[in-house]
C-alpha cells in the first residue's frame, strides 16, 4: 500500500510510529530528524531503514510528520515541492485548524495529498529513548480530510493505520477536532499542572494514593510543546478552562456555606455523568 514511508521527527511519537511500521508492515522506513544524532540512533537500533536525505524524499509514498506545530508547517512548506506527485502526507500535531489553514493550499499547489492526523496516544515522557512499537495499540487515529485529499486516500490511510494496531479511525473537521481536544486532552494537562502547584504537594508522601497519581500524571509534560499547542488552540481551550472554573466555584460555594444538600447534588451529578459517559 505504502512501500516507502518517510517519518520527519523521531521523538516519542515519530520514533514510536517508525518502530510500529517496522514491526508490523513491510514498508521501508526513512527517518529525518533535526538533530542528526537522533536519526543515527534510530538507524542503529533498527527503528528506520535509512536516514532520509532530500534526494530520498521523492521515494516516499507516505510522509508522516512528528514535529511541533510551527516546525511541521515550516518543514512541509519547504519540502512538499520536493516530494513526488500524489504522495500522501499526514501530520501528528495535536491541533488541526492551525495546520490546515497553513498547509491545505500548499499541498494542492505541490500536487500532494495532505491529511491532518492525530494519534490519540502518548506518554508523559519525550524523545526517541521512550518510543514504543506498542504505543498505538488500541488507540484512536483521527483524520481530518482537506481539499487536497481524496476518498481513496482516506480509505488507504484508514486501512494502513488499522494494520498498525490502532483500535479505530475517526474522521472529523479541523474545528470539531480542536474543540474536542481542548476538552479531552489539553484541559486535562492544564488542570494537572495547576493541581500540582498546591503548597501541600511537597508534603504528599504518606498521604497520597491513586487519586493523586491519576490527577498528577500528565503534569510531567513537555512544556515547550504543550505551550505551543495551547496557544494554537487558545479560544477553545480558554472556554473549557472557564467551564471548569465555573463548576469549581459551585463546589467552593457549597462547601463554604456548609450546604450538604447542594454538595451532594453536585457530586451526584458528576458521578452520574461519568457513569453515563464511561
Amino acid at each position: 500500500m505504502f512501500d516507502t514511508v518517510l517519518i520527519a521527527g523521531l521523538g516519542l511519537m515519530g520514533g514510536s510510529m517508525a518502530k510500529t511500521i517496522k514491526a508490523r508492515t513491510l514498508s521501508r522506513v526513512l527517518g529525518w530528524n533535526r538533530t542528526r544524532a537522533t536519526a543515527e540512533q534510530a538507524l542503529a537500533d533498527g527503528s528506520i531503514d535509512a536516514i532520509a536525505t532530500e534526494a530520498l524524499y521523492k521515494e516516499a509514498d507516505l510522509v508522516i510528520i512528528g514535529l511541533y506545530p510551527q516546525a511541521t508547517v515550516d518543514w512541509l512548506l519547504e519540502n512538499m515541492p520536493k516530494m513526488k506527485k500524489g504522495c500522501v502526507i499526514v501530520d501528528m500535531v495535536g491541533v488541526k485548524q492551525f495546520m490546515v489553514d497553513r498547509l491545505e493550499q500548499a499541498a494542492l499547489d505541490a500536487g500532494v495529498h495532505y491529511v491532518g492526523g492525530h494519534p490519540m496516544a502518548g506518554r508523559e515522557f519525550s524523545g526517541l529513548d521512550f518510543a514504543l512499537s506498542t504505543l498505538f495499540d488500541g488507540a484512536s487515529m483521527i483524520f481530518v480530510p482537506t481539499k487536497s485529499s481524496t476518498e481513496r486516500v482516506l480509505e488507504q490511510l484508514e486501512a494502513y493505520f488499522m494494520s498498525l494496531g490502532f483500535g479505530q479511525t475517526v474522521r472529523c473537521t479541523a474545528q470539531q477536532h480542536d474543540h474536542m481536544i481542548a476538552f479531552t486532552s489539553q484541559l486535562a494537562h492544564v488542570v494537572s499542572s495547576a493541581y500540582i502547584k498546591s503548597p501541600e504537594a511537597d508534603k504528599h508522601n504518606g498521604y497520597s494514593a491513586g487519586s493523586y497519581k491519576d490527577l498528577t500524571r500528565v503534569a510531567k509534560l513537555n512544556e515547550t510543546m504543550w505551550s505551543e499547542l495551547f496557544l494554537c488552540n487558545a479560544e477553545p481551550l480558554a472556554q473549557e478552562i472557564d467551564e471548569v472554573i465555573k463548576h469549581l466555584d459551585e463546589y467552593r460555594k457549597a462547601i463554604r456555606a456548609g450546604d450538604r444538600e447542594e454538595l451532594t447534588i453536585l457530586l451526584r451529578d458528576g458521578r452520574e455523568r461519568k457513569e453515563r459517559l464511561g
